[in-house]
This record gives C-alpha cells, structure tokens and sequence, in this order.
C-alpha cells in the first residue's frame, strides 16, 4: 500500500481532531446541563407547594405573526387564550396574507373594527386596520401589509400594553403552565431581558382544542430523527450554555423579552434569515460591550409543541436557511468574538457555535470525500476507513445517547418503553443518510450565505393544532 501525500495525511489528523474536539465541547455542556437539569428538577418539585410568586407575575403581551394560516389560525389563538396566566393579551398580526387568515378570525372570533392609539415606535409596513373581540377583550388584531415575520412582530411590540413581549409561531401550541415557568426568571432576577423554552416536536402526538391531550412519537422516521435532533439542540446545547450566560439563541417559535429592550436594540431585523438568533445575540451585544449586568435565561420545563417538516424538500430548504441564518447572525455581530468584555459569549460560545455548527458540515464531509479517496486510490486501509465512519457517527450517536439520557432523567416526556425504543432506533437510523443529507445541505446554504443567493421557506402543508391522533 503506498503511503499518502503529507497534505492528505494532515487533513485526516484534522478531522480526528476536530471530531474528537466536538466530543469534548458537548461533553463538557452536557455536564453543565445535568447539573442544571437537577436543580430544575428540585424546582419543580417545590412547585406543587403554594407558588411564592403568585400575584406577582407581569403582564405579558403574545404576539403572533400570521401569514396563510387559515387552516390553524382559530385553533391556535382558542390554544393561547386558554393558556394559564393571571394577566396576558394576544395580539394577532396578519401579515399580508393571501388566503382568509382574517377572515376566519373575524368569524370565529365575532372581529370588531377598533380604533387603536398606535405608537409606531418600530417602523413597520402600513397597518390597514385593528380588530377587537367583544368574547374575548384581550385579543387583538392587526392587519398589515406583508413585511416579513420580524416586521409583523414589531407590529405587535408596538401596540403591546404589557412590558414583557412573548413571541411565538402561529402553529404553536404552549402547555398551559409554560408561559408562567418562562417568565419565571424575569421575577426571580430583574437584571433579566430574554428568556426562552423547549421547543418539542408536536407530529404523532394527539392535540385536542389547543391542548397536549397524548404524547407520542411520529410514525415517519424523518420526523422521529427530527425529534432527537430538537432534544440535542436543547438538551446539550441550550441548558448548557445558559448557566453561562452565553445563549445564542431564544427560539422563534417560544421566546419572552423585556418590550424596554427589544424597541432599545431597534425590534427584529426584518434583514436577516435567523431574525431569533440574530436579536439574541445583538442583546448579547449591546450589554456586553456596554459594560451593563443583564441575564438570557432558558427554563427547559416550559414547553412549546411544534410542527416538524415530513417531506425531504421542505426539511432541505428548512436547514439550508437555519445555516444561513447562523452565518449572519455570526458575522453580523463578529464584534463579540474575543473581544475583551465578551466574556463566555465572545470567548467560549461564538468560536464554538462557528467551528461547530457554522463549519461543521463542511469538515465532515471533507473527511467524508478524503477517506472516500484514500480508498480509491489505495492510501489507506478499510480498517482505518471504518475507524474514521465509526468515530463520525459515534460521535453522533454520543450526543443523541447523551440528550436521552437527560431526558429520561430529567423530564420524562416520553414515558413509554415503546417511544425509548423508536428514539434509540432513530439514533441508528440517523447515521444511514440523513445525517450525509444534513450535512450537504447545510454546506449548500454556507454556501449560498457566502455567495450572496437568495433562500426562500419550502410549503409545508400544516396538519393543524385541532386534530385528534396522528398530528
């Protein structure tokens, strides 16, 4: 067997080091987020004693950006007026939509037209007018042009009454309890400004009138990969970062800020792709290189259920624009990396957050396409090509096995032996192709971020929040 050239050779110590580097990384978050883990678990527990924080919650303003929705619209708000909270109001935006998202608001709802004093703090597209209903005094309605979901939640922080805005997908559906658990940490520490929950994947489950009735798993596969990759997401990485206060994102779909500093940092950039991640760490920021004390906090127990894509092209142009959000939002606020009043957020969670998730795809399948080649062109061993494949997906298979097991321990969302067995199946399944299309389509959208293309969101037909089993 002839030896390799001295690049080739260097290129495959690259990439052990880089998949050993990333064990290390997760390893070490996923021990911050046990320790977390276990002292939310001693929360909980106090929590079935009388609340101490009763009477002292804050309003909250829900804003739900809405855009040809009439199919899940009427559930959703019935969803979010249910929700239990002592002082909250919901306001609606309709952005431009094409279909009868008013329309069927307006019918399900008994809509009035209602003369708003609106404070255009935020610019935003032209407003054509303000619906009120007279069931339910504190839903409110805009109808706008279309701007973009970031311009129609600055719509709705506008006319918000309540100092802390929550921001939620119009597909979403909260647990009665989680808006109490997320504000939570705005009572606890006033010095907070953001603070965000656990996004799970609502398909399989059964969701009656707005509410988690069963728990379950998916009956596709491409859902239940979806799944463990939501608890890796989470688990490893967000209940890890948080404790040092270094979270770079506050989810889209269930995330409360202070309205003070959301309107103080300009609203949500209607210029970027991953207008979450981006307003997160412009926050990040303005108080980091401010010199001010401020907290993003992240309460794993208060849970959002969501719609994951089930069909290959949806799910491909989905990640191809999260990567090229992440990019943006990278080098938008570069400012942060290393910079001497950046602390955890410039020097521990931008470099990682870049070298893993931003330039991840790119080395793995690298490593992929050079141990392809060191075998055609006999430079190395099948041995040592099964020993890269088996540290690529061991790793994998590492922080899925981790998440689960923080899961298990922790929360328990899945109880049944049956839905521990299909999780640990799709852990194998995962490593089968789907993780190599991953892997390709977010260096695609690197590499359109880097080329300036333009990406646009897949239709992805919504089964709704109303409907029995199998949603």
């Amino acid at each position: 067997m002839m030896s390799a050239p001295f690049w080739l050779e260097w290129l495959t110590w690259l990439f052990l080091a880089y998949f050993v580097g990333l064990n290390l990384v997760y390893l070490m978050l996923s021990l911050v987020a046990l320790n977390a883990a276990a002292r939310e678990t001693a929360v909980r527990t106090l929590s079935t004693l009388p609340a101490y924080t009763a009477g002292l919650e804050p309003g909250v303003t829900i804003c739900i950006p809405a855009y040809n929705e009439q199919a899940t619209i009427a559930e959703s708000v019935r969803s979010m007026l249910q929700i239990d909270y002592p002082d909250f109001e919901i306001v609606v935006v309709n952005d431009g939509s094409k279909d009868d998202t008013v329309e069927v608001l307006k019918r399900e709802f008994g809509l009035q037209p209602f003369q708003l004093a609106y404070r255009r703090t935020l610019p935003v597209k032209t407003i054509h007018g303000f619906y009120r209903s007279p069931r339910h005094p504190n839903l409110l309605v805009i109808d706008k042009d279309n701007g973009g979901r970031s311009d129609a939640v600055n719509a709705a922080i506008n006319a918000a009454r309540h100092g802390l805005v929550c921001v939620v997908d119009a597909d979403s559906v909260l647990e009665r309890d989680s808006l109490k658990r997320v504000v939570r940490p705005f009572i606890e520490d006033p010095l907070t400004i953001a603070s965000g929950g656990t996004v799970r994947i609502s398909n399989g489950c059964q969701i009656s009138r707005g509410h988690m009735q069963r728990v379950d798993v998916a009956q596709g596969w491409l859902a239940r990969i979806q799944v463990l990759e939501y608890l890796r997401g989470f688990h490893n990485g967000r209940i890890g970062w948080a404790p040092l206060n270094a979270l770079l994102i506050i989810s889209g779909a269930f995330g409360v800020f202070r309205r003070t500093s959301l309107i103080e940092a300009g609203g949500f950039s209607t210029r970027t792709i991953g207008e979450d991640m981006e307003m997160t760490m412009r926050l990040h920021r303005f108080h980091r290189l401010a010199g001010r004390a401020y907290r993003i906090a992240f309460v794993p127990d208060a849970v959002c259920w969501t719609e994951a894509p089930e069909s290959l092209p949806v799910l491909r142009s989905q990640r191809m624009r999260w990567q090229r959000g992440l990019m943006e939002s990278l080098w938008t606020h570069r400012q942060l990396f290393f910079h001497p009043k950046a602390g955890a957020v410039g020097w521990l969670a931008c470099p990682s957050m870049l070298l893993i998730e931003g330039l991840g795809p790119v080395i793995e399948l690298l490593g992929y396409v050079v141990m392809v080649l060191l075998i055609v062109l006999g430079l190395t061993s099948w041995a040592s090509f099964g020993a890269f494949l088996l540290l690529a997906f061991g790793t994998g298979l590492l922080l899925s096995a981790s998440a689960l097991l923080l899961e298990e321990v922790a929360f328990r969302t899945y109880p049944r032996p049956r839905h521990l067995a299909v999780l640990l199946g799709a852990m194998v399944v995962e490593n089968l192709g789907y993780r190599q299309l991953t892997v390709w389509w977010r260096t695609v959208g690197l590499f359109k971020w880097l080329t300036g293309q333009q990406q646009r969101w897949g239709d992805m037909k919504r089964r709704g929040v109303g409907g029995g089993a199998g949603r």
